[in-house]
């Protein structure tokens, strides 16, 4: 695919850290891009910025991401690109023990279930949709009518201690990109999943300075958090490169994460 002022796309997750970037990355190659995100501050703020749209979004409320969807192709039309940034993590043992007391607890249910709606549903139900929305476009010069990119994560292969809820939705998302892209085979539309490792994004830039350099350190090489400018740029790739299609690679400096 080719991009240019011509096409469109929604970013969730959009407003900050990789979904930013990726923002930022594709509206400097004159995509119009929206964003679907909660904080409608930053959004706002990236959205007038890159001239694009932003949509208060909430990826586990069917309302509205279906308002969200149809505020995007009112204003900019209807997407070609959809990339899924949107998602939280949590950490919880599946059954420990408190220190002292020995009182037994194990992970709360609803925890559990919060992230698996936020990070796998969320993002299927945006995928779903999106690929609807583009089985109405005219196909491309090669075929194509649409590709679509989720983020997962290297817990997807190894989670740690206390990643039950995360490392499953994000080996979910892993798990359906090859089924979705069979679904899709026959529509000219493409998914891929990216597997990032450890990245420099809001949530670490809070972290004290000897833990991500701890962080750092353990990347293989280079060692270093990687730069969300990176996670676009595999972003870009998976975009432009029609053969591309039906893959989960990580992009983690061969980082492989301990127990703990």
């Amino acid at each position: 695919m080719k991009l240019d002022d011509s096409i469109s796309a929604v970013i969730t997750g959009g407003a900050s850290g990789l979904g930013a970037a990726v923002a930022r990355r594709l509206a400097s190659q004159g995509v119009r891009v929206a964003l679907f995100d909660l904080n409608q501050e930053a959004g706002e703020a990236l959205a007038a910025e890159l001239g694009g749209v932003f949509c208060k979004v909430d990826v586990t409320a069917e309302d509205t991401v279906d308002a969200g969807f149809a505020l995007a192709r009112e204003a900019l039309g209807q997407e070609r690109i959809l990339v899924n940034c949107a998602g939280i993590g949590n950490a919880f043992k599946t059954a420990s023990r408190a220190k002292g007391s020995g009182e037994t607890k194990h992970f709360p249910i609803e925890e559990f279930n919060k992230v698996i709606q936020i990070n796998l549903v969320g993002s299927f139900r945006c995928n779903a949709k999106a690929a609807r929305g583009m089985l109405d476009l005219t196909p491309l010069a090669d075929g194509e009518r649409g590709v679509m990119i989720n983020t997962a994560s290297v817990a997807a292969q190894d989670g740690q201690i206390g990643q039950a809820a995360y490392a499953a939705s994000k080996a979910g998302l892993v798990g359906m990109t090859l089924p979705i892209a069979r679904d899709l085979m026959g529509e000219g539309i493409r998914i891929n999943t990216i597997m990032p490792g450890i990245f420099e994004t809001p949530l670490m830039a809070g972290l004290p300075d000897n833990v991500k350099d701890s962080l750092a350190a353990s990347v293989p090489f280079p060692k270093r958090l990687g730069n969300p400018d990176e996670f676009a740029d595999l972003v870009n790739t998976m975009i432009c490169n029609g053969y591309f299609n039906g893959e989960s690679v990580r992009l983690d400096g061969a980082i492989r994460m301990a127990p703990r």
